[in-house]
């Protein structure tokens, strides 16, 4: 756990690739039960620790989030997420060649059940924007930079995977995935408005240095 900033407010972490974000049927630790360790210990508070989830990300996913230390950050930040204005930057590694630049828009359904989500009439409005960095033809696979419209269960997973341009190393949704790889899926940028001080406030983390991403940092 690295902790990119912290006053009374919030606290802005990076969040490690296969820790989940808050307790589930796998009963692994989990993220939000950390942080309210690392409060309790650090400011020696007694009882309960108030620590508010305002944003997800996939348990296999890394990057950066922000958890709110107060109910009204909470709810100031929820409404950022609700209105858009809590941006979320992702960069992935998607195979074959992408255009330059493009629009996705889907109806995206989950089944709760298999937590699985995909494409289908019956699902709700999903679209993103993205970018291509770079196209790298030795391994036959594209970084993108994406931005989310809207924040579906799975989302650039199903939509990139639907036009066959699969995520590296993703378990679900690609079926030329190795076992043991790891999806190369990360929020790398974080934007949103200070709940108190009302001040604009952005993170950025880096690539991480493993295959595939350290590919791309030589090529």
């Amino acid at each position: 756990m690295k902790i990119l900033y912290e006053d009374n407010h919030i606290l802005v972490v990076i969040k490690e690739a296969n820790i989940p974000v808050c307790a589930d049927n796998s009963h692994d630790l989990d993220l939000l039960t950390i942080l309210k360790q690392y409060l309790k210990d650090k400011y020696n508070k007694p009882g309960n620790v108030y620590l508010g989830l305002v944003h997800r990300l996939d348990r296999p996913v890394s990057g950066v989030m922000v958890f709110a230390k107060t109910s009204k950050a909470a709810s100031r930040l929820s409404n950022q997420v609700r209105t858009n204005e809590l941006k979320k930057e992702y960069k992935a590694i998607v195979m074959g060649k992408v255009d330059i630049s493009g629009r996705y828009e889907d109806k995206l359904l989950k089944n709760s059940k298999t937590n699985m989500t995909k494409v289908d009439e019956k699902g709700k409005i999903s679209i993103l924007e993205y970018e291509l960095i770079i196209y790298n033809p030795k391994i036959n696979y594209s970084l993108v930079k994406i931005n989310l419209m809207t924040g579906r269960s799975h989302q650039i997973r199903v939509q990139f995977a639907h036009r066959k341009h699969y995520l590296y190393g993703d378990q679900r949704y690609n079926p030329y995935a190795k076992v043991g790889e790891q999806i190369a899926l990360c929020a790398t940028k974080l934007s949103f408005i200070h709940p108190t001080t009302k001040e604009k406030l952005t993170f950025e983390i880096p690539l991480g240095d493993k295959y595939p991403w350290n590919v791309f940092k030589t090529f």
